[in-house]
């Protein structure tokens, strides 16, 4: 894989952890640590445009997931 190269500084307590799940998953260090960092950018992305839209889907009604999934649904 062709990227970018970061150092990640880790507490003395996240890195045990994070070796076991390595170890049990079979990855390494820095796909374990990719796919963290790709979810977590994906959750704050997706926190983000909820954040834009709101005011718009509450002037049309829309206060609540449910509101949402009932008019979709």
């Amino acid at each position: 894989m062709k990227g970018n190269t970061i150092t990640v500084r880790i507490d003395d307590e996240l890195a045990p952890i994070l070796d076991e799940v390595c170890k049990r998953s079979g990855r390494t260090r820095s796909d374990v640590i990719r796919a963290a960092l790709k979810r977590h950018l994906a959750v704050m992305r997706f926190q983000q445009l909820r954040r834009q839209t709101m005011p718009y889907a509450a002037a049309h009604g829309f206060l609540t997931d449910e509101d949402v999934f009932d008019s979709v649904s």
